[in-house]
């Protein structure tokens, strides 16, 4: 037998987007590798882009069939904008003659004959077209020919030691479809991943890669989200803040609004994340807009992510303000990204943070974490996926903003679906009081840690000119019940704010 060819320093890229940074740098040379899933979960595409990955490296490259026809995997090819071109393809399926009664076996049983010739044609097929790339597509066939485990096993050790001693990096492919769901090629190869698809009760459903096993390599452990795109699969992997831990100078930006930033203590802190709580209509995405037009004035990049207002609505909002947004989305200073949480995964969201902060922005606004919520499968984990994301950008110097909704309007009890005020370094609250038959609006810091604040609560007004921040209202108590009491001069009415 002869010993393996390269090191477990040799990697090849997979071709598939995302996918060599769960592997840490792709698969390792000369090595077989399982792909295991459902129908439909991708493997057929998954294993033409890591074939094409091949050709465009220059190397040789065979697709073993067992299932599907040549047609058909044309058909797969053509449906994602690729073609054949340099990808050997050996079909090994039975023709319409095995449903011939006279051309049945009567001494020998079926799997005798019909495993040997199946061996015996991928054998000659690798010594035909010598191939750096291999694809076998499915085991499933294998196992139901060789009908006994250790027959199977041996079949499978076998095809691997004969892959290996010839330079091959070959890929099996496993829908779970036979009879038996043993665990035999997973101790066989070198490296095991696991396609997943999940039904939702309402949206599309959603799709998990799993790197189950591989042998002397330190992957990126846990479940990536993934879609099928027409180019293929794009993997997002899960984000693990810790890997990108930098050491950066903290700065205060301003709001733009003199009385704010005095509230603010200064202004918000780089790699700092600011809660704005209040109930709906208090003007928290206004006041998002309000930093983000400030930094776009400043030359500074900006994203903000639309959870549940439409992207016209709120650049229209803002225009009413005063806040040229659209002019710095022309400019390149600004993205805006309407976000569907039925259609998005948490880690497709992730990957479009992730990918604007490389862009160079400096402020994020996800608007709401309400809508964020939904875009959560298991709300279990919301607050995971959360700290991961805001660890992210604090690590990165990004100020983020969070929009918080509340229930109810007025009074002590509101709350929140999501409870994030301990994730959050700061915590500006927006409320409504009633004072003088009027409903009016205050705001207030409640948390802030990169510097001291005000504690007050002041008036906070929305208007034609813009966002106000008003005096200190010294004269109520009970602001934060809705409605509060009057303790100024008796003799004076209660002035116009």
């Amino acid at each position: 037998m002869e010993k393996q060819n390269s090191l477990s320093t040799d990697f090849l890229p997979t071709g598939v987007p995302g996918l060599d940074s769960v592997l840490t740098g792709g698969l390792t040379k000369d090595r077989l590798y399982l792909v295991e899933g459902e129908p439909g979960t991708g493997k057929t595409t998954l294993a033409l882009q890591f074939l094409n990955e091949g050709v465009r490296n220059g190397e040789a490259t065979l697709y073993i069939t067992l299932a599907e026809t040549k047609v058909e995997l044309r058909s797969v090819a053509q449906s994602h904008g690729w073609t054949m071109d340099g990808i050997h393809i050996e079909e090994i399926i039975p023709d319409e003659k095995a449903l011939d009664p006279d051309q049945q076996y009567t001494i020998f049983h079926p799997s005798e004959i019909e495993l040997g010739n199946t061996t015996q044609r991928i054998l000659g097929a690798i010594d035909r077209y010598q191939p750096r790339r291999v694809v076998l597509d499915s085991l499933s066939e294998l196992q139901l020919l060789a009908e006994s485990p250790l027959r199977y096993r041996r079949q499978v050790l076998a095809l691997k030691q004969y892959l290996s001693s010839r330079n091959c990096t070959t890929i099996f492919l496993d829908d779970r479809t036979a009879l038996s769901t043993d665990l035999q090629v997973r101790s066989v190869a070198h490296g095991v991943m696991t396609l997943e698809l999940i039904d939702q009760a309402y949206g599309a459903e959603r799709r998990r890669l799993r790197v189950v096993k591989y042998r002397g390599v330190a992957f990126r452990g846990g479940a990536h989200d993934y879609k099928i795109i027409k180019g293929g699969l794009y993997v997002y992997p899960r984000l693990v803040a810790a890997a990108t831990r930098e050491a950066s100078s903290r700065k205060q930006l301003s709001s733009g609004l003199p009385s704010l930033d005095a509230l603010l203590g200064g202004g918000l802190e780089e790699g700092m994340s600011t809660l704005l709580s209040g109930p709906s209509g208090t003007g928290k995405s206004s006041l998002a807009a309000q930093f983000v037009h400030a930094a776009t004035q400043r030359g500074a990049q900006c994203a903000m992510f639309l959870f549940e207002e439409a992207r016209n609505n709120m650049l229209n909002r803002c225009a009413n303000l005063g806040f040229n947004l659209s002019g710095a989305i022309d400019t390149g200073l600004l993205s805006v990204q309407q976000i569907d949480p039925a259609e998005l995964s948490p880690g497709e969201f992730a990957s479009a943070v992730m990918q604007e902060v490389e862009r160079g922005a400096r402020i994020v606004v996800i608007d709401s974490l309400n809508g964020y919520l939904n875009a959560v499968p298991d709300e279990r984990f919301l607050i995971i996926h959360l700290h991961e994301l805001l660890t992210y950008l604090g690590q990165r110097g990004v100020v983020s903003l969070l929009v918080g909704v509340q229930s109810g309007v007025m009074g002590p009890g509101m709350t929140s679906a999501v409870d994030a005020s301990y994730l959050a370094d700061n915590i500006i609250m927006l409320r409504y009081f009633e004072a003088e038959g009027e409903v009016r609006q205050a705001i207030s810091v409640f948390k802030k840690r990169g510097s001291t604040h005000e504690r007050t609560l002041r008036r906070f007004e929305i208007g034609p000119t813009g966002l106000h921040v008003g005096p200190v209202l010294k004269d109520f108590h009970g602001v934060l019940t809705g409605v509060p009491t009057y303790h100024g001069p008796a003799a004076i009415q209660p002035p116009a704010l």
